[in-house]
Formats: structure tokens, sequence, C-alpha cells
């Protein structure tokens, strides 16, 4: 049975796609020839480091060639320098308009000051770019709700193992990464009131954010911060929870507590969040290792960014739906915001299957 939230993600799921009919529209074309006669987008990705973004890369070559433009594909490999440079070679080599998914928010003002003077349009996405008046509009999920749900998710699988209170310990994101703090928000408004309850206990003691942060999403900085926190705070009791916010960190931190002797015996492995649904992720979720993932169906964003070119390429104003939220620091960022939707077990073969993110032969 499809739950409220499934429906209001496929509701906008479907706004998202006739929003690209009707730029299609209003741009002159329908699928197009893919043979770049509508100039060239350049797309600016962090690093192939990340199967997440692989897909959203290419989710949006494809749909962008399919619709008639040339596509100037770089990947930076979470190097700052050098995603830069890739975005100074795109305004240089005459891109018509610039997709970047930062991997500072706040590095790139000047380059993109320089696509502005050079009147290329920039699309935001996922991550917000900051500290610039040089970006035009923001694509991306409802970061804030991505963190509720992980906490939702965490305090659901506590609550099915047993009574409070519950030893927890907390991961954050990349900090000069906008979305980790919207993440951190979210799930810290579910969490917080059970920590000051006591019902949640950070044996710890790293309960702020930059205590949590995990610089460039790094799985294996994360593994390290667990055995650390095992080693000292975990010798004569048990962790039974566990705040991630994004599956590589996921798996990162289950690798530390299966080192210090958890999911075998009579100590369980805690209860584990994550996010972007990676396929290893999603395995060690049906292995009943990871508890869950939130789903943020790239497919979808690449949807919502291509009609966004379509429509500036056409002299129209995009589709947004949130004019409030995304402050930059120079201006607010007009933006499209789409649903997340969280996964367990219980989800995978509906939320994953049966939309055709993934096969069932995948999950084998």
């Amino acid at each position: 049975m499809r739950t409220p939230l499934a429906t209001k993600a496929v509701a906008t799921f479907a706004a998202a796609t006739l929003s690209l009919s009707l730029a299609a529209c209003g741009s002159g074309g329908g699928s197009g020839s893919g043979d770049g006669d509508k100039g060239t987008v350049g797309v600016a990705m962090p690093t192939k480091s990340s199967e997440r973004w692989i897909a959203d890369g290419n989710n949006i070559k494809k749909q962008l060639e399919d619709a008639g433009y040339e596509v100037d594909l770089q990947y930076a490999e979470d190097d700052i320098p050098t995603q830069v440079s890739q975005v100074e070679n795109m305004v240089t080599k005459g891109s018509s308009m610039l997709i970047v998914a930062a991997i500072d928010g706040t590095a790139l003002g000047d380059v993109l000051q320089t696509a502005s003077d050079s009147d290329i349009p920039v699309i935001s996405y996922d991550r917000l770019i900051r500290d610039t008046d040089a970006v035009d509009y923001y694509t991306t999920f409802d970061n804030e709700q991505v963190g509720v749900m992980q906490a939702e998710s965490l305090l659901a699988g506590l609550e099915a193992a047993g009574k409070p209170p519950y030893n927890v310990e907390l991961f954050a994101g990349s900090p000069d990464d906008n979305n980790a703090t919207f993440f951190w928000k979210g799930a810290m408004t579910k969490l917080q009131p059970a920590i000051d309850a006591g019902d949640l206990v950070v044996a710890s003691g790293q309960t702020d954010f930059e205590q949590a942060a995990t610089l460039r999403w790094d799985p294996a900085t994360a593994q390290k911060r667990m055995e650390d926190i095992l080693t000292r705070t975990y010798t004569q009791k048990d962790v039974q929870g566990v705040l991630s916010p994004y599956d590589g960190l996921s798996l990162g931190i289950i690798a530390a507590l299966k080192a210090n002797g958890y999911g075998s015996g009579d100590k369980p492995l805690p209860v584990v969040t994550g996010q972007d649904a990676e396929l290893a992720s999603v395995k060690s979720i049906e292995a009943g290792e990871q508890y869950s993932t939130i789903f943020k169906d790239t497919r979808e964003l690449a949807k919502v960014t291509v009609a966004m070119v379509k429509a500036i390429s056409a002299g129209d104003k995009p589709e947004i739906n949130d004019d409030k939220t995304y402050d930059n620091g120079k201006k607010v960022v007009p933006s499209y915001l789409l649903e997340p939707q969280p996964v367990t077990k219980d989800d995978v073969q509906e939320v994953l299957v049966d939309s055709g993110y993934y096969t069932a032969d995948e999950l084998k």
C-alpha cells in the first residue's frame, strides 16, 4: 500500500514531469535529436567516488542531449581547485548555461561572477552555491525534511527494538556543504526533545554539528570516528542507534561496529540510518544491517533541472516552488524542491524496484 508520503512524492514527480513538458513546448522542441544545435551546457559534478553523483551526471547528460544540447560533463573528484578550473574552462569555451553541484559551496564566487558577466545563467544543483549573487536558480530536495525523516526512522527503529533510554551517536555531513546543516537541523528537531527528555543518551557527549561533521562526506573518516567513540565510550555498554546522514558514511560506521563485535552473538547492530539509496546500502538494508536510507530520485531531479534549462533557453521563467528558504548569504535563490522518501527493508521492492530505479537482479 502506498503511504501518504509516497503519494505526495508521486504527485510532486508528476508535477515536475509536467513542468518539463511545458518547458519543452516553450522552447520550441520535444525530445530533440541530441546534435547540440541548442548550444552547450556545462555540467560540473563533485566526484565519481559516490555512485549517486554518477547517476546525477548520467541522467542530466542524457536528458539534455535528448533535448538537443551538447553537454560538457566534468567530475572534480572532490578537489576544489580542479572544479574551479573546470568551470572556468566551461565559461571560456562558451557554454551557454552552467549546472553546478559544488564541492565547497563558498569556493566558486569569482568564477561564477565571470559567468554572470558573460550572461551565462547558473543553476545550483542539489548543493547550494553560497556567498554570490551569480547563481540564478537552485534545484534540490527538501533537505530539512530529509533530516526529519532520518530522525524519525532512527526513533522508529529504536522503539521496535525495546524501551528507552537508548544510547545513540550522531554523525553529520561535510561542513562545506550547505545541505549538511539542513539535514542536521531537520534531524535535531526530532532528536533534541528526546535527548532533553532522557530517552536518547549521546554517551560520547558529541552533540554539536561541528563535533559530528564529516569533511567531504568521507566514509573512512566516519569509520575512524566511530571506532574512536567505541573505544573511548562503549567498553561497558552498547550503542543502540546511529544517526548517519549518508549511505557512504553508514557503511563506514557499520564496518567499525562489526570490527568491535556488533552484529554477532548477542550484540546486535545498532539502528543505522542513511541517505541516497546507494546500491551497497540497499543490499545492506536487505541483509538486515543498515536500517534505513532516504531515497532521492535523481531521475526526477534531472528532469526538473533540464526543464529549467529549456525554459531559460526559451526566454521564459522556470517553474519554482520555493522562494523563501535558500538564502545563500547574498540572495534568496529561487528553488524547486522535490520530496524525499524514507526506505526500510519493507519498502525496497515498492519504492526502488517497482519504480525501475533498480532491478531485482541488481539487488541480488
